[in-house]
């Protein structure tokens, strides 16, 4: 079983910086993709930004390119979220995922994933 535990949230001013971290602990290599997900208060969870074990292939929602750099430390089983220049529109519970993905079309999906952290809260104030 894999377990997945997120930090790094808190409340920063726009414009400003965070980094979020996933610890990976278990079996962490039966997954070959890490993704984040967020979700603001009565919106969808939705796809942030996803990183291939293999390769280090990246890839990221189009509101985020540019902005956020997400990365591994193989060694810790980790993965980072750099957000930088945070907007308003940040603000949400960010979740780290697990899974076993196929093709790259189905990276975004929420039902792909089947390990989950509890998520780490980001509050951008204008």
């Amino acid at each position: 079983q894999l377990q997945l535990v997120e930090s790094g949230g808190g409340l920063v001013q726009a414009g400003g910086s965070l980094r979020l971290s996933c610890a990976a602990s278990g079996r962490a290599r039966s997954s070959n993709t890490m993704a984040w997900f967020r979700q603001a208060p009565g919106k969808e969870r939705d796809f942030v930004a996803a990183l291939r074990w293999s390769g280090g292939n990246t890839y990221y929602t189009d509101s985020v390119k540019g902005r956020c750099t997400v990365s591994t430390d193989n060694a810790k089983n980790t993965v980072y979220l750099q957000m930088n220049s945070l907007k308003v529109e940040d603000t949400a519970l960010y979740y780290c995922a697990a899974g076993h993905i196929g093709d790259d079309y189905v990276l975004m999906t929420v039902d792909n994933y089947a390990y989950w952290g509890p998520g780490t809260q980001v509050t951008v104030s204008s």
